[in-house]
């Protein structure tokens, strides 16, 4: 790596920028609202990260980070820890060993892709924790906020897209 402190230090910066947009993803994730019971039903933005990353910029965002973040969501959230490590894992290698699949492709297959990882990582996260817990969770929860995520994709995937494109050419 060449050049001045500053633009080692700026390349360094754009080679971590997937990583702090989903750690970013996970705090907003965890902002209480004043809205009622949208904590329950709240966007899995983070999944949304961890798939577009594992797609586009796998060499960013590995499966150490993604298990990383998974840790830091289940202590940020409350929820059993290695849950959300496992999911994530699992969705990165999913969606990682399926990226040629992706790329180059029409933006729809990529928002049916991560409706199918979404869906599925869910059902198994709403397993492992009815599990733990010892009782089901109630699964309306799950399908509602599943619903929204998927929703959402399109929106977050854009902005990934515009900085991907703006800010980590060079990364």
């Amino acid at each position: 790596m060449k050049g001045t402190f500053p633009q080692r230090l700026d390349q360094k910066f754009r080679r971590q920028l997937p990583i702090l947009l989903t750690l970013l993803l996970i705090l907003l994730d965890a902002i209480p609202t004043r809205l009622p019971d949208f904590a329950v039903v709240s966007p899995l933005f983070p999944l949304i990260g961890i798939y577009y990353w594992a797609i586009f910029r796998p060499d960013l965002l590995g499966p150490v980070p993604a298990f990383l973040l998974g840790l830091a969501n289940d202590i940020i959230a409350g929820l059993p820890l290695g849950v959300t490590p496992l999911v994530y894992l699992l969705v990165h290698w999913l969606t990682a060993s399926q990226r040629r699949f992706f790329l180059g492709k029409p933006f729809l297959l990529a928002w049916w892709g991560f409706s199918v990882i979404a869906l599925g990582s869910q059902v198994l996260r709403w397993m492992l924790v009815s599990v733990i817990f010892g009782k089901a969770v109630d699964p309306l929860v799950v399908v509602v906020e599943i619903i929204i995520t998927i929703c959402c994709y399109p929106l977050v995937s854009w902005a990934f897209a515009r900085i991907q494109l703006g800010l980590m050419q060079n990364a």
